[in-house]
């Protein structure tokens, strides 16, 4: 009898296929106070679950609070938030922000705390403002109207070279996926044994079944081209 395919796995939620939450040690949100308050950066550290180096501020009302660190921050810095003051490591609603200025960790809806452009080495731009919205264009180079009333950090993020270190072997890499609770390496269903997928044996070079799986396939057979709209040749058009 065959062993459950790996999206079966990871579908129960078994401890290798779930990221370990327990060993995050913050959660990087802006904080909601009601009005303008200050605080000083206390220290600046790693977590695992984020890329990007991390900052404890400590809040002027006494409360301590994690933000992704910026460029040239210091420890024993004051920041502003909800400010109109534009300098680096300010959190800002973005009506305040003028267009061509770097920033980061952007609220998709006003107080959720930061959805957007959260890794190191990245930012996005102001590109136009509108009746209450804002244009802001993403890395990713794709443009998103935001509500003006959303918050996001000044500047850049740090740790921009981190990408740019060799791995240098697998074992490294294994250790990076697994930090964040990532399947590695991934083997292709062809080099699989047969007990482990459907495609899988070693009886011949082309060794995976027919692509489209049939209609009343059970869990486990369902893989490949699951109900297509065509199967054969594509026919050209007249």
């Amino acid at each position: 009898m065959g062993k459950r395919i790996i999206s079966q796995r990871r579908g129960k939620g078994t401890p290798r296929y779930t990221a370990p939450s327990f060993n995050f040690k913050v959660d990087v949100k802006h904080p909601n106070p009601k009005h303008k308050i200050s605080g000083e950066i206390q220290d600046i550290f790693r977590c695992r679950a984020h890329t990007a180096p991390v900052m404890s501020v400590k809040l002027d009302n006494g409360k301590e609070v994690q933000m992704i660190a910026p460029n040239n921050v210091l420890v024993n810095q004051k920041i502003e938030f909800n400010t109109d003051k534009v300098e680096n490591a300010n959190t800002c609603m973005l009506k305040y922000i003028p267009e061509g200025t770097s920033i980061f960790n952007i609220e998709l809806n006003p107080g959720d705390g930061g959805k957007l452009v959260k890794t190191t080495g990245t930012s996005a731009t102001i590109v136009a403002k509108l009746d209450k919205k804002v244009i802001v264009l993403l890395p990713s180079k794709k443009k998103k109207t935001i509500n003006w009333d959303c918050r996001a950090n000044i500047g850049v993020i740090a740790g921009g070279g981190r990408v740019d270190k060799p791995l240098l072997k697998a074992g490294n890499n294994m250790k990076k996926f697994k930090a964040r609770g990532k399947l590695y390496p991934i083997v292709s269903a062809n080099s699989m044994n047969a007990t482990d997928h459907p495609f899988g044996n070693s009886r011949s070079s082309y060794k995976s079944k027919s692509k489209p799986a049939p209609k009343n396939a059970p869990p486990g057979r369902k893989v490949g081209s699951i109900r297509p709209r065509s199967q054969g040749r594509k026919k050209g058009r007249g």
